[in-house]
């Protein structure tokens, strides 16, 4: 395990990679897929051509900032069907720097460990309202915009609900879901609240690779959540949100 100034160099390094332009632009279009992106659709997005879409993308996955798989197009399979083409995804890991160096995740985890050693919820009822009213000051009219100052990736659906591509708090939703999801869930209701909408649209509804939270469509459905806030058949928050 290195320290914090070889951790910081190599995230230096590898962050660098988006500093070309076009090199940015893919990153961005592959990052906002629910689905691993071909060379070609990717370069379509980009407006550039195929090989010169494979280089950067290479370059994005062996920077650690892509994950790769292999897959056929959807319909094609068997004799004839050709070899698998080479798809990209967003990565799960994440790369930050600071300089000079710091350790925020480190202050994280332990405030999450004596928020989980409180068996009477009066800790874990202060973070909630302590996430609530942050939400109420970073808000303001334009909601996509405030979740995206707040690190959310938001996405409007067409019934005009909003997902979550990003979970802010990913690494330490890893080993304190619940809290971290319990967070959220207020944070986003917080933001709601601050440009005059139900604070009910944001409920629990926990999928892997996206953040705990949605925000359903406005109208009577949205204001009426279920015990909790937790959408009907949403189950237990998903693990590494």
């Amino acid at each position: 395990m290195g320290t914090n100034e070889n951790r910081d160099r190599d995230a230096i390094s590898d962050l660098s990679s988006l500093d070309d332009a076009v090199r940015r632009r893919l990153y961005d279009y592959v990052r906002t897929r629910d689905e691993p992106v071909g060379r070609e659709e990717a370069a379509g997005a980009a407006g550039i051509s195929r090989t010169l879409a494979a280089y950067h993308l290479d370059k994005l996955a062996d920077a650690g900032l892509l994950t790769t798989s292999y897959a056929r197009a959807a319909g094609r399979g068997g004799p004839g069907a050709g070899r698998p083409a080479k798809r990209y995804a967003r990565t799960d890991e994440e790369l930050s720097v600071s300089v000079p160096p710091r350790d925020y995740g480190l202050l994280a985890g332990v405030l999450a460990e004596a928020v989980a050693a409180d068996d009477s919820g009066t800790v874990r009822e202060a973070v909630a309202a302590a996430a609530h009213a942050a939400g109420r000051s970073a808000g303001g009219e334009d909601l996509t915009s405030a979740l995206r100052g707040c690190g959310y990736e938001p996405a409007t659906t067409a019934e005009g609900g909003v997902d979550l591509r990003n979970c802010p708090f990913h690494r330490l939703a890893r080993e304190h879901t619940e809290l971290v999801c319990w967070l959220n869930l207020h944070l986003v209701r917080g933001l709601l609240e601050a440009g005059g909408q139900p604070a009910g649209r944001a409920v629990l509804a926990p999928r892997p690779g996206h953040c705990c939270v949605v925000v359903d469509p406005p109208g009577p459905a949205g204001g009426a959540p279920g015990a909790g806030g937790l959408r009907a058949g949403g189950g237990k928050p998903a693990e590494g949100n």
